[in-house]
């Protein structure tokens, strides 16, 4: 980061997905007709549920397999998946919660200047690439740590990874890279 503009990057956090098992059989039916906030897709196989808090959707499939969708912290895709969990015991089966892992995290950070993203990708060409008739935003692959970057002309980022700590070092690994292609500011 450049030395003369120390200034802190707000990265949000919009979506967190989790998936974790219950490992017992769920039968479908007995959810939909028992549960609330649920809604049932025999054609998927599978069972909506929503919890208002933490604010979660969880799709259930009748094998056990749960996946969390729409936390905004790590902490708040356990603290949902802990209650889904708790909610399908009450509907009499017999839970034990397992597995959990946190698969996918999405979140938005806003750089304080514009980017030229042409430049941005002929610098880093095997790693972005940018079309602009499919899309408006330059995507970039970091390999090592298994995130993706998509760079907008407005300084806009959107960063998705296995994990917030990895999410955070993306957004520090390319700071740098989309510093150096940013526009110049306009009189």
């Amino acid at each position: 980061m450049d030395s003369s503009n120390d200034e802190a990057l707000d990265i949000i956090i919009t979506n967190v997905v989790a998936t974790f098992r219950v490992r017992c059989h769920l039968n479908l039916r007995t959810i939909a007709l028992e549960g609330n906030n649920v809604i049932y897709k025999p054609d998927c196989g599978k069972v909506l549920m929503k919890l208002r808090k933490p604010k979660i959707t969880a799709s259930i499939w009748s094998s056990g397999k749960i996946i969390c969708t729409g936390a905004t912290s790590e902490d708040d895709a356990k603290l949902g998946a802990r209650r889904l969990a708790r909610v399908l015991q009450k509907l009499g089966f017999r839970v034990r919660f397992s597995a959990f892992k946190v698969v996918n995290v999405l979140a938005v950070c806003s750089m304080p200047f514009s980017i030229a993203l042409i430049d941005f990708t002929v610098n880093n060409r095997p790693i972005a690439s940018y079309e602009p008739e499919l899309h408006p935003a330059a995507t970039y692959r970091i390999k090592h740590i298994k995130a993706t970057v998509q760079v907008f002309s407005t300084g806009s980022i959107t960063v998705t990874g296995p994990n917030v700590q990895t999410v955070a070092t993306a957004v520090e690994q390319v700071y740098p890279l989309l510093f150096e292609c940013r526009k110049p500011l306009r009189k």
